[in-house]
């Protein structure tokens, strides 16, 4: 294995492999420290920045940061990699390909080509060397369509997961937050619930319920309850015609996280046939919807000495190769013990934004953080407009941005019409002609007072 050295003044700085490069590279945070992998002064982390800054990107295909032979996400990874998009960029280092991405000559399509030529590592190298703003400039310029019942990605566009949990999963608090989302002008993305029960009884249930009110008003969206794919699997084997859209898992960037969380790459691919299978997409069969975050591995144990940066770049590598329709970081979720505070939890959305981005992945954010951290709902606001800036496809819609079955804070529905009202953003086009149809929103796309001709008032009075 290769070691790297570089001097500052009369010290010599040396880094046993790539990997601890990369862990010495990255921003302070308090997941590495936990884990005993970062930088231990300001000084070492700009020293392996200079070292990653003269890496070459073939180094990342040459060693990888998880033994090939152990590892089956390395194996995707570098099986999967497309040398054909890679060559254009197989002669830069890690800086070539800092100034190459942020060169005004650089758009949209040219990324698109090169984005199965990069590798989770190389955009988790890349990430270590921007300062913020050439993360958002970055992810701005990419752009990622899919398609289930309507469009998600479009530029101009900004999506939401209506988010309605329930402490019991009762249908009726259920379907009053749904219809309050849906006329606050959420829920193009997903509606989407945790369950707080994973029998397959009230999974089923839930899924009922979704179909029934998605197809009484003929909402083009999709729905998704977010049980472990093995309960999917099961239903989808029971019932030909499940009302199953989206296929949801938690993924992580390691096999052995992974195994933590009760999966492995094969049961996401029969997981992806059994759902396409089903055949309820009208645009388009982009089926997957899967979360991750920055601290899953190490929190399993099973982060491979990686820093938690580059093992949740590795996660997007997975979801890349599912064709997922969307994919979000829980990016604060975890806690402090992996994101310490507002600084540390912005950094990491930016991050994870840009690195899904880069590698082709349909990328939202769940702007979130619990209450033990040392962040507030004013961080918050921050990261939801920078995320608004760099072009985030989806964000969360909770009910007053308090989850109260994960107890947990996020965005609001109000979050985000604020984004779209000072960012110029709209719905998903189907979606927005559904709620202009519906008197939810006027011409203008802004809210329609809520009026008796508002079918979804009614049903929410009545219902």
């Amino acid at each position: 294995m290769t070691t790297y050295s570089q001097t500052l003044g009369s010290r010599v700085y040396r880094f046993e492999s790539l990997k601890d490069v990369l862990a010495k590279a990255s921003p302070e945070r308090s997941g590495d420290q936990l884990a005993g992998i970062a930088a231990t002064s300001a000084e070492q982390r700009v020293a392996a920045a200079m070292v990653l800054m003269e890496t070459p990107l073939r180094r990342f295909l040459e060693e990888p940061v998880v033994p090939y032979e152990r590892d089956e996400v390395t194996r995707l990874i570098l099986d999967g990699h497309d040398a054909g998009a890679f060559a254009p960029l197989s002669g830069f280092t890690v800086g070539d390909l800092r100034d190459w991405l942020l060169s005004e000559q650089v758009d949209g399509a040219r990324l698109t080509e090169v984005a199965q030529g990069l590798t989770p590592e190389m955009a988790a190298a890349v990430s270590k060397l921007m300062r913020n703003q050439d993360l958002i400039t970055v992810a701005r310029k990419c752009r990622v369509v899919t398609r289930f019942r309507n469009t998600i990605g479009l530029p101009g566009r900004l999506s939401t997961r209506l988010q309605p949990n329930h402490p019991t999963d009762d249908p009726k608090g259920i379907l009053a937050a749904i219809i309050d989302g849906l006329l606050y002008a959420n829920g193009d993305a997903v509606i989407g619930i945790n369950p707080a029960s994973d029998s397959l009884s009230t999974v089923h249930t839930l899924l009922k319920l979704l179909d029934e009110l998605r197809s009484a008003y003929a909402i083009p969206t999709q729905a998704c309850v977010l049980t472990h794919v093995s309960s999917q699997l099961q239903i989808m084997e029971q019932d030909a015609q499940a009302p199953i859209d989206l296929v949801f898992q938690s993924i992580a960037g390691t096999e052995q996280a992974n195994k933590s969380f009760g999966i492995t790459l094969s049961m996401l691919q029969e997981a992806l046939a059994a759902a396409r299978a089903l055949r309820r997409g009208t645009l388009g069969n982009n089926v997957m919807y899967f979360e991750t975050g920055q601290g899953s591995a190490l929190s399993a144990e099973a982060h491979e000495g990686l820093d938690q940066q580059t093992c949740e770049a590795r996660a997007y590598g997975v979801a890349r190769h599912f064709e997922p329709l969307l994919v979000n970081t829980v990016v604060g979720f975890i806690g402090p013990e992996y994101l310490y505070d507002g600084k540390q939890i912005i950094r990491a959305g930016l991050e994870d934004h840009f690195c899904g981005k880069l590698l082709g992945v349909p990328m939202g954010v769940d702007i979130c953080y619990t209450n033990h951290a040392e962040a507030d709902q004013n961080d918050m606001d921050n990261l939801l407009t920078l995320l608004g800036v760099a072009g985030v496809h989806f964000i969360m819609g909770v009910p007053g941005a308090d989850d109260i079955m994960l107890n947990y804070q996020s965005t609001s529905f109000h979050d985000a019409l604020y984004l779209r009202e000072v960012m110029g953003l709209r719905p998903a086009p189907e979606f927005e002609a559904w709620l202009q149809s519906m008197r939810i929103v006027g011409p203008a796309n802004r809210l329609a007072p809520r009026t008796s001709g508002n079918p979804m008032l009614s049903y929410l009075q009545t219902g």
